[in-house]
């Protein structure tokens, strides 16, 4: 297991229960640098060891995009959970990982059905699991996070996207409890709103706080991250982020950095600093839209650089 940042979080303000978020640290590169992250120091096993459950046969392409991200921001040993029928070729085009293949529906959908026997010994050594990438069918993936949950460790961070965290309010008791306390989640805005039953989203720092108690959770959403009643603003990014593929970009970093052995507030503010940042840099090539996600894991390791994160 990789070893946790004994580094002190800065001071936050704490909004009053229940209210609204009315005060929040401001998250710059100073802030972060006085936030050092776990240096990433020794073999591949000592960096951490990451797995993405995710990647349906029509959409592999967003557990891919999150476990190259995982390593790019300094993961040691990544593993894709993915559709049985596209195994193969996920293994050929992400040489770095390790692949798993996961029963799928008739129409390629990820489900359960056998999948906590095919992950055991991942959940069980892994040092941070994502699940959500590219999953494609709620009742699967229900069925898939049910299967899986009560075998991650409880020491171990989870972070959910995607299908793996929209299905959460309908998981059982058992499972939503098997998570509570070590789970990240990284919605966008649509998501957050159905997570917390409602239609959309007008206050999207309440909401984000909301979430986080209702689901003991760290959770980061647009320019918001919550923990409890601790409460980080960053800056968001320009439009060009909005681009399909990016939030796997997010969630991966999150997981690679969790893997490195940050605590769960740390690597989630870090991992949407860098994400933004990435995006800024990629802007000044190509302009403010036009980019690819595919193209922004590339840029996260110079981020990092420039923030003494390596």
């Amino acid at each position: 297991m990789a070893s946790v940042s004994d580094v002190a979080e800065p001071e936050v303000p704490s909004p009053e229960q229940g209210g609204p978020v009315d005060d929040s640290q401001q998250v710059s590169p100073d802030l972060l640098r006085a936030w050092p992250l776990p240096q990433p120091n020794g073999t591949k096993y000592a960096r951490g060891l990451v797995l993405v459950v995710g990647g349906s046969a029509t959409t592999p392409g967003a557990a891919m995009l999150a476990g190259i991200s995982a390593l790019r921001v300094g993961a040691g040993r990544l593993t894709l959970a993915v559709a049985g029928s596209v195994a193969p070729h996920v293994a050929v085009a992400v040489p770095e990982s390790g692949v798993i293949p996961l029963p799928e529906t008739d129409a390629g959908c990820v489900a359960g059905g056998g999948a906590g026997e095919l992950l055991a010994r991942e959940l069980e050594r892994g040092d941070a699991v994502l699940v959500g990438p590219g999953l494609s069918d709620p009742e699967g993936s229900l069925q898939l996070l049910t299967e899986i949950a009560p075998l991650i460790p409880r020491e171990t961070p989870v972070v959910l996207d995607a299908f793996g965290l929209t299905v959460l309010p309908d998981a059982d008791d058992d499972t939503r409890a098997a998570l509570a306390g070590h789970l990240v989640a990284t919605p966008n805005s649509g998501e957050l709103a159905r997570i917390l039953g409602e239609d959309e989203v007008d206050d999207v720092a309440a909401a984000v706080v909301e979430a986080a108690r209702r689901f003991d959770a760290v959770v980061g959403v647009d320019s918001f991250v919550a923990s409890g009643d601790r409460v980080w603003e960053l800056p968001v990014g320009d439009t060009g982020l909005g681009t399909s593929g990016s939030g796997d970009v997010v969630a991966g970093a999150v997981l690679g950095l969790l893997g490195r052995g940050a605590g769960r507030e740390q690597a989630l503010v870090w991992g949407k600093y860098l994400h933004a940042a990435a995006g800024d840099a990629l802007s000044l090539r190509f302009g403010r839209v036009g980019y690819l996600a595919g193209e922004l894991p590339a840029e996260l390791p110079l981020v990092l650089r420039s923030l003494r994160g390596d």
